[in-house]
């Protein structure tokens, strides 16, 4: 647990006060008046504010995703005492501290936009299989639920990170340790939180999109994806503060080859998951469980459903199988970023075939009726049509995302300089 005596500690460890990470804040802050004030300028109209709060969904949901992802991995380092993802398990920290900013974010899906993309909020007596989920989808125990995550991600996250921060400066090494134990402590039933509300939230908030529809491995489905883009994400913010001249010696190729691993290893298990959803659905062929599908083969969908099993698998699992790309630092990153893209891809074919027009609450409620009254699939197809607010809504999450993620970034040290395993990290080589 303690240091080598002579071990000497990395001094490239705090953000350059000329540095392009010390103006990330404002750079953020920038992105996110310009994209969300786009989307917000949606509002005016009513055709256009239904579609500018899918957007705003889809954005919210793919940089909430990297955030849990990061929040997850934090937990998972602490529950296993990992000491290879020292050097970048801050990174991971800093993520995970963008959780409490989404919830002014939430409220405007809550209490502006929820009536206009939640089906389940239109209400239909003579729906009896919505009947049965009333006591899930209501709007009380709905909002009881986000708070209840909320409350969950903000609190775990704050103490894990204060601990650690604290840590930086610990004066003996009881005191550091101590911390130590308490993030072990905190994290094993931290991790048994963050399973439970992350899969509730994607349930709440992604899944009633299509409230007839069923699906027991929806909350697996959204980890997958949200764990492999957290992977991607520290890759390349390693590789980028590594341009900006900081963690030089810290951070090796060795790190970046296991993150390398993991992401290989979450392809294939993002594929497992992916295909025995659409399987065991495809093979029951139930009405409830093949609508939902059936919006994403319809509507010009069909193109990016097919294409989903071979971007976000086959090629990725080509790609970065080999060891010779996992230990090139150009290979990797570009690994990490079609990650990154194609999990926005993703995320897109799940919300956006959900919009079904101007009228979107109108058709909604007819599609409901129709499934009340003849128990076959929804007539109301989505049709593909990106829209300008698409890029804006997104850019303006990411913008709230990036300014709080560059304010603890500049707030601390980039790397646990403090922690008991620091040495073992890195001094870790690959086998």
């Amino acid at each position: 647990m303690s240091h080598e005596e002579h071990f000497e500690l990395p001094k490239d460890i705090t953000v350059p006060p000329t540095s392009l990470w010390a103006r990330m804040p404002m750079i953020g802050g920038a992105m996110a008046v310009v994209g969300l004030g786009v989307t917000i300028g949606m509002f005016a109209s009513d055709s256009g504010k239904v579609r500018a709060m899918f957007a705003f969904l889809w954005g919210f949901e793919y940089w909430l995703s990297i955030a849990l992802g990061c929040f997850c991995f934090v937990l998972i380092q602490h529950v296993v005492r990992a000491g290879w993802s020292t050097v970048v398990r801050r990174i991971a920290e800093n993520a995970m501290m963008t959780l409490p900013v989404f919830f002014p974010l939430f409220l405007v899906i809550g209490l502006v936009g929820a009536k206009w993309i939640f089906p389940w909020t239109v209400g239909h007596e003579t729906d009896e299989s919505m009947e049965r989920k009333r006591w899930f989808l209501t709007e009380g125990p709905w909002w009881t639920r986000a708070i209840i995550y909320f409350v969950i991600w903000t609190v775990c996250s704050y103490l894990l990170y204060s601990w650690s921060t604290r840590q930086d400066s610990a004066k003996t090494a009881d005191e550091r340790d101590s911390l130590s134990r308490k993030m072990w402590i905190l994290s094993a039933p931290g991790l048994l939180l963050y399973g439970l509300s992350e899969t509730f939230q994607a349930v709440d908030w992604m899944k009633s999109l299509s409230p007839h529809w069923y699906s027991t491995m929806w909350g697996v489905y959204y980890f997958a994806g949200s764990i492999l883009a957290a992977y991607a994400f520290i890759t390349l913010i390693a590789a980028a503060l590594q341009r900006a001249g900081m963690i030089k010696t810290a951070v090796t190729i060795e790190h970046f080859h296991d993150l390398g691993k993991l992401m290989f290893g979450h392809t294939i298990f993002w594929a497992y998951i992916a295909f025995a959803q659409f399987m065991l659905q495809w093979y029951a062929n139930i009405p409830e469980e093949t609508d939902w599908w059936m919006h994403r083969l319809h509507g010009g969908w069909a193109p990016i459903s097919y294409s989903l099993p071979i971007i976000h698998f086959a090629i990725p699992f080509l790609y970065i199988v080999s060891r010779h790309v996992k230990r090139n630092m150009l290979g990797v990153q570009v690994g990490a970023i079609w990650y990154l893209i194609v999990h926005a891809i993703d995320h897109y074919w799940i919300v956006l075939p959900n919009f079904t027009g101007a009228e979107h609450v109108e058709n909604m409620a007819k599609a409901e009726a129709e499934h009340a009254a003849s128990g076959a699939a929804a007539e109301v197809i989505s049709q593909f049509s990106p829209h300008f607010v698409d890029f804006f809504a997104f850019i303006g999450i990411a913008g709230v995302f990036f300014a709080a993620f560059g304010f603890f970034m500049n707030r601390n040290k980039v790397i646990c300089i403090n922690d008991p395993r620091l040495q073992e990290s890195m001094e870790f080589e690959n086998y």
